[in-house]
């Protein structure tokens, strides 16, 4: 009943947000600023423009990608904005008598960061800082994939190896060794069409894209981040996953079936961190009611991780990839995680101070 209490809560912050300054507010309170404008400079060159004039600060940039990804703008409909909304304006930084900045020097600044690997430095930047006002608690781990979907499919008669997701079918040895194998093999790429996105079955429906690998914490807050083409099999990255969130030993993972192995057992076991990966009933050997409890326990906290990737494509409408190639694909789901995280902070700060007065 007290976790219904407080989510409800929760979405009550949230749905305030869009319509108050108050929250940028709060998120200049909570974050340092400076620090974040620090990592940018290291990889933004500002230098001159092609006028002459003085370039755009890295930092006014990164906070118009944040706009635009909490209200679900266009780079074109960011920059109307800003120009529109005094404290869109007042939020990053740009004074009444300032030029703003232009779709075509945001969408430049995002290639720059995104071939200098700069977004992930700020993502775990910004995360730190959350830790330290205990908004983001490593009591406990969430891992969990989605996909998501490119526009930029490829058409016409076109002959594709088609991977199911999380198939329930046992596999022999040496297909577990040989990812290759389950790879979709695109014979033909027409124009336009995104030549790193694969195709992927899920519940039937035949879909093309990338997938997003998380680790949250037990509140749904996001750690880490991996994109990796749609028909890659969570099975098989989990490692590669867990390395994205620096985890502390000793706590719980909670993961579904459809990361259960002895390899990731290993795994977990190697990195200290204790296994709560659901059972999965296999051929001729049902779930024992042992089991089916502990699946049911599990589920009451792996549910969280699932609500963080609704969240998202609620509330800045994020439905499929906006730009082409895994990189980039990359960088949208980075600043998606920091985005969802900064979002719900302010919620999770005054439902602990609640908490701390009873």
């Amino acid at each position: 009943m007290k976790t219904e209490q407080k989510l409800g809560f929760a979405d009550f912050m949230v749905e305030k947000r869009k319509i108050k300054q108050e929250f940028f507010n709060q998120v200049n309170l909570m974050v340092d600023w400076r620090l974040v404008s620090n990592i940018i400079n290291k990889h933004y060159q500002k230098g001159n423009s092609a006028t002459g004039r003085p370039s755009y600060d890295g930092l006014i940039l990164f906070k118009m990608s944040l706009l635009q990804t909490w209200y679900g703008l266009s780079d074109y409909e960011v920059e109307d904005r800003v120009n529109d909304s005094i404290s869109f304006s007042r939020f990053v930084g740009i004074s009444l008598d300032d030029v703003v900045p232009d779709h075509s020097v945001l969408s430049r600044f995002r290639t720059e960061m995104t071939k200098k690997g700069a977004y992930e430095k700020l993502f775990k930047a910004i995360n730190k800082q959350l830790e330290k006002h205990k908004i983001i608690v490593k009591k406990g781990a969430i891992v969990d994939a989605s996909i998501i979907d490119s526009p930029l499919k490829p058409k016409g008669q076109t002959t594709f190896q088609i991977e199911n997701d999380r198939s329930e079918e046992e596999r022999s040895d040496e297909d577990k060794n040989n990812e290759n194998s389950h790879h979709i093999e695109v014979t033909k790429i027409q124009k336009g069409a995104d030549p790193e996105g694969r195709w992927i079955k899920k519940s039937g429906k035949t879909r093309f894209g990338y997938k997003k690998h998380v680790v949250t914490d037990e509140e749904g807050l996001i750690l880490g981040v991996l994109t990796t083409p749609a028909n890659v099999n969570e099975i098989s990255n989990l490692e590669d996953v867990l390395n994205t969130a620096d985890l502390p030993e000793g706590i719980y993972l909670n993961a579904d079936k459809g990361y259960a192995s002895e390899k990731n057992e290993q795994i977990l076991k190697a990195k200290k961190i204790k296994s709560r990966i659901l059972h999965r009933a296999r051929k001729g050997k049902p779930l024992t009611e042992r089991q089916k409890l502990r699946n049911k326990l599990i589920g009451k906290t792996r549910f969280k991780v699932e609500r963080t990737f609704g969240s998202i494509k609620r509330w800045f409408n994020s439905t499929h990839a906006r730009y082409k190639g895994i990189a980039k694909t990359h960088t949208q789901n980075l600043i998606e995680a920091i985005a969802h995280n900064l979002y719900r902070a302010p919620g999770i700060v005054a439902s602990n101070s609640i908490k701390m007065t009873k």
